[in-house]
This record gives structure tokens, sequence and C-alpha cells, in this order.
């Protein structure tokens, strides 16, 4: 058995044998027919012959330009004609670099940037000097109108300083005489007759002033006009017509109006802080009546029994409206005539603003300034270098 083994793998070993020598006889055989590439120096390459291709001229290459590309765009490497060697430049010039899309995009956003920063800056502005302009208005007409009321009633303080005594005993006597005439009760219903010989009256200055009203305890210095026009009552104070002229005397009632609450002028809008046993007083020509507050009432508008004419009475009413900004009722502030305080009354001249609008009027323009200021200043001071600025400075030196 063993010696039948031995003998199939010496059999095996013979044909693998055979097999190695037929196929090494085999690639000797098909060497002997490979070709043979010719081999050359390593230094030396072969040359490579580049095909001229024909230069185009100036027309053609102007067609070129004109006709659309058809298709996909042509890159600037795809239309530049190759160099027909290394040393000669290609025909047509290269085009200056792009610049590229992000500095684009930033320079844009900058510019944007620079108008955003401009508008915004002009709306706060307006915001400020809006904002301002409300806060001021009521001080700064308040006092325009105040100075306007001190310059009327100096005007009619020179007017009456020129005139005669006996001018001025003749213009008292005509309103003394129109008092008269008037019956006892409340007429305030006048004819137009009757209305322009009342406007005639006490018009020293042909402005329609009779003469002015001051009340200290709450800083009222008024001209006192014939009419109660709303644009008298907008600035100044009005003398009812059919009521007595303000100037004394028995059996008389002067009944004067003036707004409340008004947002370019005080007027009468601190009456209600007057009490009785408080004097206002009124001056016609060089002579002052002073009254003494006796009575307050709050009426319906067209309640007007307390402003009758009652005999053996002087008397003196201030009429405004109430409630404060409601208006539907009539404030009635009754005074009685008692001797003057001092024995005269208090120029027109030396009425003193009050701080509360001198203030305001002053400061406010000055903080409007000093923020405009700033504001002009901190836009024109230019903002320090960034660090790849202050590099780039650098580089360049």
């Amino acid at each position: 058995m063993d010696e039948e083994i031995r003998n199939n793998e010496d059999i095996y070993t013979e044909k693998e044998t055979a097999a190695d020598s037929e196929a090494l006889m085999n690639e000797e055989i098909m060497s002997v027919f490979q070709p043979v590439e010719p081999e050359f120096p390593k230094d030396e390459e072969e040359p490579v012959k580049d095909e001229e291709e024909p230069v185009k001229d100036e027309e053609e290459l102007a067609k070129d330009e004109e006709e659309p590309a058809k298709g996909e765009k042509k890159t600037q490497a795809d239309t530049a004609e190759p160099a027909e060697s290394a040393g000669k430049e290609p025909l047509t010039k290269e085009l200056p670099a792009e610049e590229p899309q992000d500095k684009k995009k930033g320079k844009q956003k900058k510019k944007k940037k620079k108008k955003k920063v401009s508008i915004t800056n002009i709306l706060l502005v307006l915001i400020m000097l809006t904002g301002i302009g409300i806060l001021a208005y009521p001080s700064v007409s308040d006092w325009w109108n105040s100075m306007h009321a001190t310059q009327a009633i100096a005007g009619y303080v020179e007017a009456v300083e020129t005139m005669s005594k006996e001018e001025k005993e003749a213009i008292f006597a005509k309103a003394k005489e129109y008092n008269d005439s008037l019956p006892n009760g409340v007429n305030f219903n006048i004819s137009e007759e009757k209305y322009a010989e009342y406007a005639s009256i006490l018009d020293v200055t042909g402005t329609g002033i009779m003469g002015y009203i001051q009340i200290q305890s709450i800083g009222v210095n008024l001209p006192v006009y014939h009419g109660v026009d709303e644009g008298i009552l907008q600035i100044a104070v009005g003398h009812i017509p059919g009521s007595s002229f303000p100037i004394g005397g028995e059996r008389t009632h002067a009944v004067m109006s003036g707004h409340r609450g008004l947002p370019s002028a005080k007027l009468f809008s601190d009456l209600d802080k007057l009490k009785e046993g408080d004097v206002f007083t009124v001056t016609v020509l060089d002579e002052t009546f002073t009254y003494m507050i006796d009575q307050i009432r709050i009426v319906l508008p067209e309640e007007t029994d307390e402003l009758a004419i009652v005999d053996d009475k002087e008397y003196a009413t201030l009429v405004t409206c109430t409630p404060y900004g409601v208006n539907s009722h009539r404030m009635l502030m009754r005074g009685h005539r008692i001797a003057n305080i001092d024995g005269k009354a208090t120029p027109a001249d030396a009425v003193k603003i009050p701080t509360y609008i001198v203030i305001p009027a002053v400061g406010i323009p000055l903080l409007f300034v000093v923020l405009l200021g700033m504001l002009i200043y901190y836009r024109k001071k230019k903002p320090g270098k960034t660090a790849q600025e202050t590099l780039n400075d650098i580089r360049k030196q």
C-alpha cells in the first residue's frame, strides 16, 4: 500500500515538472517575436511639433468680438489664442482681474450703512426738534403773548401821557354818560348803532384798548379791549358790550371776560386760584379803580342774573370758562370797588415776567443748541483705525 502511494506521488511530481518546462519554453518563444521599442537617451525628449494656427487679422478679430457667444459663455482662457512659442505674447490681451464679489458687497454694504446712518441722524434730529417744540410751545407762546400785551399796555400809557387834562375829562364824561344810559338788569344785546357808539368811547389809541387789568396775586397784566370777539379773547381780555365801562360810579357793573386753558396764552387760566378778599385793579386813561372780590359763582352760560346792574352798587365781574378744558360752565368773580391800595396802581412797565416762563424760554433753546453742537461734533469726529487698516499702512511703507 505504501509503495503504491509513493508511486503516485512520483508520477504527480513528474507531471508538474513537465508542465513548468513547457510554460518556460512558451515564454522564451513569445519573447523572440515581441517587437523591441527603440531606446532614447534620458536627457533628450522627443520633440513635439505644434501645429501653427493661422493668425487672424484685425477684421476677423472684430467680427469674432461682435458675434454673441452661442451656448455657454467662453472664459478668458478659452477665447485667448495659444502662443506660438514661449517667447511670443498672446494676440488677445488679458482683461484686468475683476474685483472679488466679497469686496463689492462690502463696499455696497458700507454705502448703504452710511445712507442709513445719515437718515437715522436726520430722523433723530427731527424727533428731537419736534419734542422740544411741543414742550416749549406753551411757555414760549405765553411769554411771547405776555411781551406783546405789555407792549400794548405801554403804548396805551404813552398815548394817555400825551393827552391834556381837558381831553381826559371830556373822554371820562362821555363814558359816564354812556353808563348812565344803560338800564338796570342785563342788556347785552345792543343794536349796531349802539355798538358803534360804544366802540368809539375810551378808544384813545385807535386799537380798541380801553385800559388794562392787573391781578398781582396770579401775575395777570392784560389789556382790556372793546368787545368779546374770538380774536380779542385769544390774546387779551374783552369788555362785554351792554355792561358798564369800568370807570366806577354808582349803579355800574362792568363785566370783563377772558379765556382759560389756551395752549398759547395763560390769560385767566389761574383765575380759580383767587378767593374772596383778593383784589384786582382796572386802569382807564390815568385813573385806577380797585375792586375786592366778594362773590364767586359757577353758573351755566345762559344764567346772567349775577351780572345785572344794581342801584347804588359799583361792581366789576371777571368771567371765564370752567371746568378747565371742559368749559361747560362759567366762573364769575365779582368785586366791589374799594379805595386804591397805597393810593396808586402798579405801573404797567413794572410787571415782572414769572420765573416759570423765563426758565423754559431761555433754558430750552440753550439745551437745543448744546445737543445740536454735540451731534455735529461726534459726526465730524473720525473713528480710530482698525488693526487691519494699521497693518495695511505698514505694508505700504
